[in-house]
């Protein structure tokens, strides 16, 4: 038996395959067909870090942390030929599912990329779970990373998960109403119905893990060689907004907060967004259907940015804090309220605070301000380029 970790070359799946790896004596698999790094050179930008091709990913990892158990497969989970042999392979007993075309923006340039997203995002998980179905592999437990972006932004609470609906003086629990508000979001939505799905009919353990906006640039495994760097993505498509925060702070522009900034965000570090997923890979499988909420805590675009300035401070980064016109149409001051009692059970307790994680970003980033400043078009709000 072994575990597999899809979106292994990715910015979450490769730190999470490396601690598993690093944490059990059972073989992990990292796989991957590496188009997040086509799809980043595509719009015409880079990840600030160098990243290491897989194979010399995995020689560091078995020369710095004696990871002689982790290896990487290269294939398309969207082939279901390949699909099923690689089960038929390896046998899991674990599926780490982050393997996603990850962008909202991205999503959002065409119908040609609307349409590549959907499909290579849907196509992938159903062919997981049909495979492990079809090779009786039923007990596997399957954890995906899915998206808090999937909930929108209601008026109230984020349950983990469900909702009670009543209607003509009955109630029922019932799956959160799809609300995504991009192509991305809302093949990740029906990712989502296709888990709940795939327990009710394969009987399946699924746990359907919700990830916030994560920020962080390394975790305990990556940081001591360099060839085992995770990505770092900063432009509009790929980089979060504290990632390009961050860099606009590098390259020595003010951080543009659009109108008000109230609103508030779920986030997570990188580091407490691994540990969650090595827990769940590497504890008691579960018997049933259960969703995390995969966040620390909500915070405001405005409390963000004053944060980033705070920390560019103790790195002697002059930054500042200007509010623009907002272009978008949305609620300035939305108090997002979200529920995450049973991921905060998993992990125990936050790793990274957001203060933590952008010191972090902002030492991985001044050590490549040369790429940053020379992508700075990538990253640069219309209002700082007029």
């Amino acid at each position: 038996m072994s575990i597999l970790v899809t979106g292994g070359d990715g910015y979450i799946g490769w730190p999470t395959a490396l601690r598993i790896a690093t944490r059990t004596d059972e073989r992990v698999i990292a796989v991957d067909n590496c188009a997040r790094r086509e799809w980043v050179a595509e719009v015409g930008a880079t990840s600030a870090t160098s990243v290491a091709d897989p194979e010399t990913r995995i020689e560091a990892a078995r020369e710095v942390h004696g990871a002689a158990n982790l290896s990487f497969v290269e294939g398309d989970l969207t082939d279901r030929e390949f699909v099923l042999r690689l089960l038929d392979t390896h046998e899991p007993s674990v599926v780490v599912h982050t393997a996603a075309q990850p962008s909202a923006p991205y999503s959002q340039i065409n119908g040609e990329r609307a349409n590549f997203t959907q499909h290579n995002n849907m196509q992938a998980t159903r062919n997981l779970l049909f495979g492990l179905s079809e090779q009786g592999l039923t007990d596997t437990h399957f954890i995906e990373t899915t998206t808090t972006g999937v909930y929108g932004a209601p008026e109230f609470p984020i349950p983990e998960g469900g909702a009670t609906m009543e209607h003509a003086g009955e109630q029922d629990e019932v799956p959160f109403p799809a609300m995504a508000g991009s192509w991305y979001h809302l093949s990740k939505s029906h990712d989502a119905a296709n888990l709940r799905l795939a327990h009710d009919q394969f009987d399946m353990p699924i746990s359907d893990v919700r990830t916030a906006i994560t920020y962080g640039a390394e975790t305990e495994e990556t940081r001591p060689d360099d060839r085992l760097a995770t990505r770092f993505d900063f432009d509009y498509y790929f980089g979060v907004v504290a990632h390009r925060f961050a860099a606009q702070a590098v390259a020595g522009y003010p951080l543009t907060v659009y109108g008000k900034g109230e609103q508030r965000k779920p986030f997570v570090s990188l580091e407490d967004a691994v540990e969650g997923l090595a827990r769940l890979a590497l504890g008691e499988t579960p018997d049933g259907h259960t969703v995390y909420n995969q966040v620390t805590r909500p915070i405001a675009i405005v409390e963000m940015a004053e944060t980033i300035r705070e920390v560019a401070a103790e790195h002697d980064l002059n930054v500042e804090v200007t509010h623009v016109e907002n272009p978008r149409d949305e609620d300035e001051t939305h108090q997002m309220e979200i529920d995450n009692d049973r991921y905060m059970d998993v992990i125990d307790e936050q790793r990274a605070t957001f203060a933590d994680g952008i010191d972090d970003v902002l030492e991985t980033l001044l050590a490549h301000r040369e790429t940053i400043v020379s992508h700075e078009d990538r990253f640069l709000p219309d209002a700082l380029q007029e």
